[in-house]
């Protein structure tokens, strides 16, 4: 299981979830209710599940790949440590991972 915090773009929510190994970062935070849309589901072709992950775990993280790095151009309120959590696997050996919802996040399906 990874423990995953979900931080409001505001800093005035934190949400926590066990989720398990094998699954994606996009389909947990989904499942909790984040404003994350992910309109391509999960294919890497939008931007729109950009999530902000917090410094020490960007580290321990696999690097994104070109592809990643190309979609992210086109999110808004990109940081150093930004990623698309389509593209996070959680696995038994990340044990927690925190990440912030970027301001400009919002869900227009309505989940």
């Amino acid at each position: 299981m990874t423990l995953v915090r979900f931080i409001s773009a505001d800093g005035s929510r934190i949400s926590e979830v066990d989720a398990p190994a094998g699954k994606r970062l996009l389909e947990v935070a989904q499942a909790d209710g984040q404003p994350l849309e992910g309109t391509c589901e999960g294919q890497m072709a939008c931007s729109t599940c950009h999530v902000i992950v917090d410094a020490p775990d960007f580290d321990r993280l696999p690097p994104a790949s070109e592809e990643e790095e190309d979609m992210l151009d086109f999110a808004a309120d990109v940081t150093r440590t930004s990623r698309l959590s389509c593209q996070i696997w959680l696995t038994e050996k990340l044990q927690s991972l925190t990440v912030r919802i970027p301001g400009t996040s919002h869900n227009m399906q309505g989940r």
